[in-house]
């Protein structure tokens, strides 16, 4: 719904389908994966506040409210408007960042020519998908473990710095088993240089600054345990 580090916008069609009526990501981020299945039971947790401030404010947020966002132009400091509070500031903040880890104050070069009225236009038809998702600011190992449908992106062991909890926060060997311990379907995201489980290859991605090989764990059988497949995107 709006842009962040890591967004599996690229690749989200190609993970496996739920197979529970909920679904929890421990690492919400931009749930990308709860979006395309709006329509279950949705539990994001997130233990960076600013993520969560921004989706509980998108619950209660109407279609005016976000189509009111100012839309500056390239290389503009947005320190220059008013908004109408602080949550709205910060969803701002990572519309102009043209997919950043964290929120910025100058608009990205990359969203000149209309890419943060696109971006508007989005977020507001999209609005009504959330209204019933439970929304947590808490840590992973805190969650109840339940049967269900748990699409876990944490960032990853190599490249995932760049996040404001990032990845010399979390013990992978503990996330490993924490992983294979939940109930229910369980996905977990991450690149070809992990080695915390026995990942398989999903896709190759062609990002802005690097190409990386996107790679898939799941307690449970996926059409990537059979063979290799090349998808370039």
């Amino acid at each position: 719904m709006f842009n962040y580090y890591g967004s599996k916008s690229k690749i989200i069609d190609y993970y496996p389908s739920p197979k529970y009526g909920k679904i929890i990501e421990p690492f919400a981020g931009s749930a990308r994966y709860s979006l395309k299945y709006f329509d279950r039971d949705v539990l994001l947790v997130d233990k960076y506040e600013v993520i969560i401030k921004i989706w509980k404010w998108l619950q209660k947020a109407s279609k005016q409210d976000i189509m009111n966002l100012p839309e500056p132009k390239a290389r503009e400091d947005i320190r220059n408007y008013k908004f109408d509070c602080e949550e709205s500031i910060m969803l701002m903040r990572f519309i102009i960042g043209g997919g950043l880890s964290n929120p910025q104050w100058i608009v990205s070069p990359q969203n000149f020519g209309g890419g943060v009225k696109r971006c508007k236009k989005n977020i507001a038809q999209q609005l009504y998908k959330i209204k019933h998702w439970e929304i947590k600011l808490d840590d992973y190992r805190n969650i109840e473990n339940e049967k269900a449908t748990w699409f876990i992106d944490p960032p990853y062991e190599n490249g995932g710095h760049r996040y404001v909890h990032n990845n010399k926060t979390i013990d992978y060997n503990l996330l490993a088993d924490w992983c294979k311990e939940r109930k229910g379907q369980v996905i977990v995201c991450e690149n070809s240089k992990a080695r915390w489980l026995p990942f398989r290859q999903m896709a190759n991605l062609h990002g802005s600054r690097f190409n990386t090989k996107e790679v898939i764990w799941s307690n449970q059988r996926t059409n990537y345990d059979c063979e290799q497949l090349k998808m370039f995107l």
